[in-house]
C-alpha cells in the first residue's frame, strides 16, 4: 500500500482482515477520522472523546501493550495538540499508533490509565511538558519540573529562556 493516504471506508475495506478494523468497525464506527498505513503499520486518527473506547476495543482484541503516548505541537496550527498512542500485540505481532488531536483551548483528552495503567508516567510526562489534560487520570501533576514551575516548556510557544 505505500505511503498513501487512504480515507476510512478504503482501510475497512483493504484491511477487513484486520482484527482492529473489524472490531473497531462494530464497536466504534464514527471514532475513526482518518487512517494511513506505512511500513506494514496502521495510523489511525481518533476523535477524542473516543480514545478510552477505543484502547478498551484494541485491549479485547488482543494489542496487550502500550510502548508510548507523546505529544506534538502543531502551533500555530489547529488542533494544536497530537497526542499518539504507540500500542503493540504481541501475539498478532502487529503495531498500531492512534493519534488524537487536540484543540488548543482547554486542551484534553480522556485518560487510559483504567485500560493500560502503564500509561500514568506517560500521562503525566506529557501533562508537564505540554499541558495537555487526561481527564480521569488518577494523580496528574508534573513529574520532570517542579510543582512551581510556570508554564510548559515543549510548547512551540513558550520562551527559550523561560518566563521571567
Amino acid at each position: 500500500m505505500g505511503e498513501a493516504l487512504l480515507n476510512k471506508e478504503a482501510v475497512y475495506a483493504g484491511l477487513a482482515q484486520n482484527v482492529a478494523i473489524q472490531a473497531l468497525c462494530a464497536a466504534h464506527p464514527d471514532a475513526v477520522t482518518n487512517a494511513k498505513f506505512d511500513h506494514g503499520e496502521l495510523t489511525l486518527v481518533i476523535a477524542p472523546d473516543a480514545i478510552r473506547g477505543v484502547c478498551r476495543t484494541l485491549q479485547r482484541t488482543g494489542y496487550n501493550f502500550l510502548e508510548d503516548v507523546t505529544c506534538v505541537d502543531w502551533y500555530p496550527g489547529e488542533p494544536r495538540f497530537q497526542v499518539t498512542y504507540h500500542i503493540l500485540s504481541h501475539q498478532l505481532k502487529e503495531r498500531i499508533r492512534l493519534q488524537a488531536m487536540v484543540a488548543s483551548i482547554d486542551p484534553s483528552v480522556d485518560s487510559i490509565v483504567p485500560v493500560w495503567p502503564s500509561a500514568n508516567f506517560y500521562e503525566r510526562e506529557v501533562w508537564d511538558l505540554f499541558g495537555v489534560r487526561f481527564n480521569g487520570h488518577p494523580g496528574l501533576r508534573r513529574i520532570m519540573l517542579p510543582e512551581e514551575w510556570d508554564g510548559h516548556p515543549l510548547r512551540k510557544d513558550y520562551p527559550v529562556e523561560g518566563y521571567r
